[in-house]
């Protein structure tokens, strides 16, 4: 094989290290990503990420950016939002669940809670990577540096999706 070539296999191993370093992350979560700089034209990653993990609803307008995602392992909620944030749909997403993955066009606001400790996710994204701007916030999400309304945000999406 080409020395330039780059194989990875996506083993127990690999989600079980990425995981492990999520777990020591203060944000609860941790990317793999595959693509060899946030500059190519896709970007594809593991998610690792840990109950408790915030992650504030968003979407991906500007720039324009579709995305899709499988969980390889464990269990979350995504629900998606109306631009007032009404809920449009709500869907337990996992590994052994009816539905593994969702399709995410540009422009979707959406959030996701984690379910399961050492959840992992693929994700392929359009690149090149853009970090989340202040306009692809949900202005009804919390924001990240208020942490009793994280906690309280993340709390509540966990028991409405487990009373599901």
């Amino acid at each position: 094989m080409n020395d330039k070539l780059k194989v990875e296999f996506i083993d127990t191993q690999l989600m079980d290290r990425v995981s492990a370093e999520g777990r020591k992350s203060p944000r609860g979560r941790m990317n793999y990503n595959f693509h060899r700089n946030e500059s190519d034209p896709v970007n594809r990653l593991l998610n690792a990420m840990h109950r408790g993990s915030y992650l504030p609803v968003h979407r991906h307008l500007s720039p324009s950016r579709s995305e899709s995602c499988v969980v390889l392992r464990g269990k979350v909620g995504i629900t998606i939002y109306a631009d007032d944030g009404t809920v449009v749909e709500r869907r337990v997403v996992g590994a052994a669940c009816d539905t593994v993955g969702v399709d995410i066009e540009a422009g979707v606001w959406h959030g996701l809670v984690v379910l399961e400790d050492d959840t992992v996710l693929m994700e392929v994204k359009q690149g090149p990577y853009a970090p989340i701007s202040a306009e692809n916030i949900a202005p009804w999400s919390p924001n990240v540096a208020d942490v009793v309304a994280v906690e309280r945000f993340v709390k509540e999406l966990e028991e409405s999706f487990n009373n599901d």
